[in-house]
């Protein structure tokens, strides 16, 4: 049985990654986040609590691993890249080095880093292939560069060590695990939008005009991915743009999200709020790459999975209320 690091394992793609893992039984698992671990998972997997920043804290957390795969970083939707620029950049990177480092020292015989859609903010190539990242103009935001910049950590101690590695990119994630914020924007798009619908705002605001378009990955299609891809000898110093293929506007998901919430698509109607300076036009990345090698497409449909989700948030909303 191997041991597998999943660090970030508290949030929402951490989590339903640990999920993924601890139904196989060849794997041994533990999950690393100063968060507090859902109870499912503190019952089924090993837990490290701890800053992982800190060069100790990170070795003592891939201390017996034989794989890691590393999402702890700070995320979250488009108000907070431009709120947070220099804290994405400074707790970003300082994960990389501390959580590689120990990973090196540890032989790890996969380190898969869960990178973003985010280094392809400024692509020109649509659907958007792996090899397109060597021509594309380098992130505007902080948060796009910070994960571009975990890219070329991996392949660096991979050029010089030798250390196996395999470079995940999920776009759009969404589904059951992220909880909507206060303020607009700090969380990703349908988190907010749901509870925005379900809050009662008519008409439904948007950043910008809508016209921008997005490919929404289910957080389970993309657990999938990542599992597949550490696992197979195929992904092994490789690049995978792990999505779904269909590419909606804001505007189509704002709707289908309004339908799946229970409101009469009549009734429908959008307030368009000014965006950000780093608002990305076009998002449509190519997956043939991990249909080819992996085998691994993306399977839960998009109405499906949004049903899922306004199911899953609606729970919650009335946990807090104590209904």
């Amino acid at each position: 049985m191997s041991r597998v690091l999943v660090t970030g394992g508290a949030g929402a793609i951490g989590g339903a990654v640990a999920r993924r893992l601890v139904r196989d039984p060849a794997w041994e698992v533990r999950i690393s986040d100063q968060r507090e671990a859902p109870a499912e998972l503190r019952e089924a997997a090993e837990v490290h609590r701890g800053d992982l920043r800190d060069l100790v804290e990170a070795r003592e957390a891939t201390r017996g691993c034989s794989h890691v795969v590393h999402l702890a970083a700070i995320v979250g939707g488009i108000a907070n890249f431009h709120k947070l620029p220099h804290t994405l950049l400074e707790v970003n990177n300082g994960l990389y080095n501390a959580v590689f480092r120990a990973a090196l020292e540890q032989g790890v015989q996969r380190l898969v880093y869960v990178s973003s859609s985010m280094v392809f903010e400024r692509a020109t190539e649509f659907p958007t292939t792996e090899d397109h990242l060597a021509d594309c103009p380098a992130p505007r935001s902080a948060y796009g560069f910070s994960k571009l910049a975990g890219e070329v950590y991996c392949r660096a101690l991979h050029q010089e060590h030798g250390l196996p590695f395999t470079i995940c990119r999920p776009f759009n994630a969404y589904g059951p695990g992220e909880l909507p914020e206060a303020e607009p924007g700090i969380a990703h798009m349908v988190p907010d939008l749901i509870r925005k619908v379900l809050s009662g705002q008519r008409p439904l605001q948007i950043f910008g005009p809508g016209t921008q378009t997005r490919t929404l990955t289910h957080v389970d299609d993309i657990a999938e991915g990542i599992v597949a891809a550490m696992g197979h000898p195929a992904g092994e110093n490789e690049d995978f743009n792990i999505s779904a293929s269909e590419e909606r506007s804001v505007a189509d998901l704002a709707r289908i999200i309004w339908k799946a919430c229970g409101e009469d698509p009549e009734a429908f109607e959008l307030e368009h709020l000014p965006s950000f300076d780093v608002d990305v036009q076009r998002r449509w990345p190519s997956v043939e790459k991990a249909r080819r090698l992996l085998g691994w497409e993306a399977r839960i449909g998009l109405r499906e999975g949004i049903a899922g989700t306004v199911a899953w948030l609606r729970e919650k909303e009335l946990a807090a209320r104590g209904g």
